[in-house]
């Protein structure tokens, strides 16, 4: 009975302890949190699209160094990669970052579309708010280690050019995260929750037509459109909708048309995106895809080329720190909407196409669910990494409910207290995981055991992109 009594109380203790460890890291990040907030509004500000990310890494850089993290940039061919890093030895655990914008979403920080002077960007999926969060919990995790001598290591990963440029595939490439036990990451959304959720497998590439210039009234018959070129290609690949499984995903923008309707275009651009659940399929349908660019080309008498620019894996989920974060999530809570905050929302809300979810979705937490329905709509180059080392991620609401990642209302959510609200939140939940991961071995001994049984034995990573080295200029 003594000792059964005794078994209680130090569990007691213990319990308080780690409560009292998790309220210490939160006050910290509230303590310091108008710093992130202020990085955050400025990297908002630059909008610097993939692999031009030059301030906004620079930011981040000097704010991590100035917190005691040692840096080393320039990682993996990309001038604005970066990983950071504080303490020594195991474990190591990972928090991605990510800090590009999207072109073609410039908006002002107000709830009616308004488009930025002088800015043809916006950050529209968040990664200003990404990156700084994470910085944010690196640091608070980093000051509680040295606050109680906590052995191991934090290691913060610069990511740029998320949107279509793959800088994480690059990175895993380059081995960066081979020696690293789990990896924490998040992403601004309009709910806070965390998932057991994968994503799509995703190639793309720029197909290039190259015909013959002449007169287009007076020697058309001299001419070879490669504009035309691009027009069979499209055809061709939409005529192969009805022929491919539904949860695949083709889209394309042609980048270069010609110069002028009196000239036949001797060159002309397409740019293409393949998404689907699996990156064997995916594999598969992209090949398809280069066939109908190689028959346009035949068929038009012109000459073709293309260049893969990225390739995501699907991401591989990991049920074992899923459920560790989302105790953690629980215990920060949402995102509470002061009234002007609400007035904004409501505004927002009227803007947005369809039947928008109640604004008080914002301050709920989603339950857990280990089995939802099918890998989501979107891709990521965190699934490469989710391959190599156990991985996971959140979402928390820094946009108004119902808001679409990639538009002009997340992009204003993204640059006022809503989106920073969100950001804090992610912050705490990465931190508190973090140290749960510290101070719990046997949670990273078995989210790595999940990890190798769902990645199979027979495993080998193949990056989908090949040996080719970062698209520095992609968004050019």
């Amino acid at each position: 009975m003594l000792m059964k009594w005794l078994s209680l109380v130090l569990a007691f203790a213990t319990a308080l302890s780690a409560q009292t460890t998790k309220s210490e890291v939160i006050a910290r990040i509230e303590a310091s949190k108008k710093i992130y907030e202020d990085i955050a509004l400025k990297i908002w500000d630059f909008a610097e699209v993939g692999y031009h990310e030059t301030q906004s890494s620079g930011l981040l850089q000097s704010q991590l160094k100035s917190e005691g993290f040692e840096v080393r940039a320039g990682v993996a061919e990309i001038p604005t990669a970066f990983i950071a890093s504080y303490g020594s030895g195991h474990p190591i655990i990972g928090i991605l970052g990510e800090f590009d914008a999207l072109p073609g979403v410039s908006q002002e920080a107000v709830p009616e579309r308004k488009a930025r002077a002088g800015s043809t960007a916006g950050h529209a999926c968040g990664h200003n708010l990404f990156g700084t969060g994470s910085i944010e919990a690196a640091v608070a995790v980093k000051d509680w280690m040295k606050a109680t001598g906590q052995k191991g290591t934090v290691r913060f990963y610069g990511c740029p050019a998320e949107e279509g440029g793959a800088g994480k595939v690059y990175m895993v490439r380059a081995g960066l995260f081979d020696d690293v036990d789990t990896v924490l990451h998040w992403h601004a959304g309009d709910r806070n929750m965390v998932r057991e959720t994968s994503s799509l497998a995703n190639t793309s590439a720029k197909f290039r037509f190259h015909g013959v210039a002449s007169h287009a009234a007076a020697a058309p018959e001299r001419g070879r459109s490669a504009v035309k070129a691009v027009e069979a290609m499209d055809y061709m690949v939409n005529m192969m909708r009805e022929h491919i499984p539904d949860s695949t995903r083709i889209h394309y923008v042609i980048t270069h048309g010609g110069e002028a309707p009196n000239v036949v275009p001797e060159f002309a651009e397409v740019f293409y995106y393949v998404r689907s659940p699996s990156r064997v399929i995916d594999a598969e349908i992209f090949a398809r895809v280069v066939k109908c660019a190689q028959g346009a080309a035949l068929g038009t008498d012109t000459k073709m080329d293309y260049e893969i620019i990225h390739g995501d894996y699907e991401l591989l989920p990991n049920e074992t720190l899923c459920r560790t974060m989302q105790v953690n999530l629980e215990t920060v809570g949402g995102v509470i909407y002061t009234p002007e905050e609400r007035a904004f929302a409501e505004k927002i809300d009227r803007t947005l196409y369809g039947k928008a979810p109640a604004l008080e979705i914002a301050a709920l937490v989603e339950p857990f669910d280990p089995h939802p329905l099918g890998a989501g709509g979107a891709s990521t180059d965190v699934g490469d990494v989710s391959w190599t080392v156990p991985t996971v991620g959140l979402s928390t609401a820094t946009w108004v409910p119902g808001t679409p990642a990639h538009s002009w209302q997340a992009v204003a959510a993204d640059g006022m207290s809503i989106g920073l609200k969100g950001m804090v939140v992610a912050a705490k939940t990465i931190a508190l995981t973090a140290v749960d991961l510290f101070t719990q071995p046997e949670l990273i001994t078995k989210a790595k055991a999940e990890f190798e049984q769902r990645r199979g034995p027979d495993f080998k990573y193949v990056p989908l992109l090949g040996d080719r080295k970062p698209p520095l200029d992609y968004r050019n």
